[in-house]
């Protein structure tokens, strides 16, 4: 009992952390697209409305129906009052850091309790927890962390434990589900768990086996993301038909863009100017280069400092996967266009990186 209070404790304390720190957006209002998402988003008002949102194609501007319905509940709660929204963001965000401490403390990570401390009040959060649309990322992180969870405590335990396996992995799955169901971006999680299982040693046929069904369900939500946006977002042009070499180069670059705004997070925009892409420049090639650079040499080093550098870097970039592809860089491509019908920029053979 003790044990288990001070397990309480500790994961209080880092949700009131958060609390304390966003403190401020608590009394922010709506900002930019939260008029398309919230305040002006009918299907939000009324029961067939709720309907909609999961069966209706075009209905809501991205498949993202367990936001949307996130958003309906709490239409239904408290109206337009932007506290309550900003609240629930707030919440989620210390709830996923309260979650991360436990998977960094199943992992055995020294320091998992200041770990997830970093990530609860780390800049780059602070776009998507202070901003109503942008619960999508807060809630679908909160998921996708409570589904790592659940796969690790399946999948790192001894054969000899008792049986709960399949209910523990049942309830990981449905997690995963919710996870993808608020963004799709979520869809790495099998590639990290197998990244995870086999640092540990126990990436054995059953499990990746058991890793299948959310292979499935990652290219499936992958590929109705990606016809959804076409279709209905209008993911479609000469700025998303990005040549073989300037998706290269995006790719490469974005990983250093995260990495430097993660390890030195000064200039926070909310979208940041458009990069350049030119494949004859011999510089630009240093990106994608320094980042296979980087992977080969922790992979020769293995034996040295062991497999946790490269399993952390081969996280790292599967994770960015999703958002380093040229048609879905930016996260949310509505609102890139938004961007530049609003502000009358145009990009032919240029990228913006990715929002923080």
């Amino acid at each position: 009992m003790p044990s288990r209070f001070r397990n309480l404790a500790s994961a209080a304390v880092l949700v009131a952390l958060t609390l304390l720190a966003y403190l401020p957006a608590l009394r922010a209002g709506f900002v930019w697209d939260d008029d398309l998402h919230v305040t002006q988003n009918e299907v939000l008002r009324t029961w067939p409305g709720l309907v909609d949102i999961w069966l209706r194609p075009g209905a809501i501007l991205q498949y993202y129906p367990l936001t949307h319905t996130s958003w309906w509940i709490q239409y239904h709660l408290w109206g337009l009052a932007p506290l309550g929204y900003h609240l629930v963001n707030v919440l989620l965000h210390g709830a996923s850091a309260a979650v991360l401490w436990l998977v960094l403390g199943r992992l055995r990570v020294p320091g998992a309790w200041m770990a997830a401390a970093v990530f609860a009040l780390h800049p780059v959060h602070v776009e998507s927890v202070a901003w109503v649309t942008e619960l999508k990322n807060v809630q679908s992180g909160f998921f996708y962390l409570l589904a790592l969870l659940g796969y690790l405590r399946w999948g790192l335990a001894d054969d000899a434990e008792p049986a709960g396996g399949r209910r523990i992995y049942a309830l990981s799955f449905l997690s995963f589900a919710c996870a993808v169901l608020s963004k799709s971006v979520t869809c790495t999680l099998p590639a990290a768990v197998a990244l995870v299982l086999w640092k540990r040693g126990r990436l054995a046929p059953d499990r990746i086996l058991a890793l299948v069904p959310l292979a499935v369900m990652s290219v499936a939500a992958g590929a109705l993301t990606a016809s959804w946006e076409r279709r209905y977002v209008g993911a479609v042009g000469p700025e998303w038909a990005l040549s073989l070499p300037e998706r290269c180069l995006v790719a490469g670059r974005a990983l250093w863009f995260y990495a430097a705004k993660l390890a030195w997070p000064v200039d926070l925009a909310f979208i940041y100017p458009r990069w350049t892409l030119d494949p004859h420049a011999w510089w630009q090639w240093l990106f994608p280069l320094g980042a296979v650079s980087v992977l080969v040499a922790l992979a020769a080093l293995r034996r040295r400092l062991g497999p946790a550098p490269l399993v952390a870097a081969l996280y790292f970039v599967v994770t960015l996967g999703p958002v380093s592809q040229a048609e879905n860089f930016v996260d949310n491509p509505f609102v890139r266009l938004v961007f530049e019908l609003r502000r009358g920029t145009s990009g032919s053979g240029s990228a913006c990186p990715p929002r923080i």
